[in-house]
């Protein structure tokens, strides 16, 4: 299965000249490494060669990390039906690069588009109606962002006295900021609730 995958890799990277800048297989996966300026041309391919037929768009996402200057990747998940075969492309941005969009590619692409950005803040060039699907309107943040605080800045909520919805800022009551960190294995240093029940033998 590796050497097919492989024998692919060779055929795509010799057919698109520098489109492909790195390709890996791994755990039976061919994942390709692209540019933002290149992806449209190697998406294109992929779906009309004969060899590839990659014309099923399974998914976009992201993928965050921090810690690096481009700190996004876009991934592709690609299907041929025809060949039974799967492929992954990647692209790296920042937060300020975006990437064009595969609606004219693919016409199931910017559903998938506007969720990576509503999710992660990655912008789509070209898209054609770039806004929110799973946060509400008025959402500040992007919250599967690394640095997106884990209570969010926001909470909703109906107020039963105006009879309306109501945005407040997060407040934790500080029974909620107490952790127990100890480990199961190890055993509680007090009484369970329940363990008082228990009999010793």
């Amino acid at each position: 299965m590796d050497d097919k995958l492989n024998d692919l890799a060779a055929h795509v990277t010799a057919a698109t000249g520098d489109a492909v800048t790195a390709s890996t297989v791994r755990l039976g996966e061919l994942t390709l490494q692209t540019t933002a300026g290149k992806l449209l041309s190697l998406l294109t391919f992929l779906r009309d060669d004969p060899k590839c037929l990659f014309r099923q768009l399974v998914d976009i996402c992201g993928a965050d990390y921090p810690e690096r200057a481009q700190r996004f990747d876009v991934v592709y998940h690609l299907l041929s039906h025809r060949l039974n075969q799967r492929v992954r492309v990647k692209v790296a941005t920042d937060e300020d690069t975006p990437v064009p969009s595969a609606a004219p590619v693919h016409p199931a692409a910017p559903w998938f588009e506007r969720e990576t950005w509503d999710l992660y803040g990655i912008w789509f060039a070209d898209h054609p109606d770039l806004r929110r699907i799973l946060t509400d309107y008025g959402f500040e943040g992007h919250p599967l962002r690394k640095d997106f605080p884990l209570t969010g800045f926001v909470e909703l909520r109906y107020d039963e006295k105006q009879k309306r919805v109501v945005y407040e800022p997060v407040k934790l009551t500080q029974e909620f900021r107490r952790f127990d960190f100890l480990s199961p294995w190890e055993g509680a240093r007090y009484v369970l609730p329940g363990d008082e029940k228990a009999t010793k033998t």
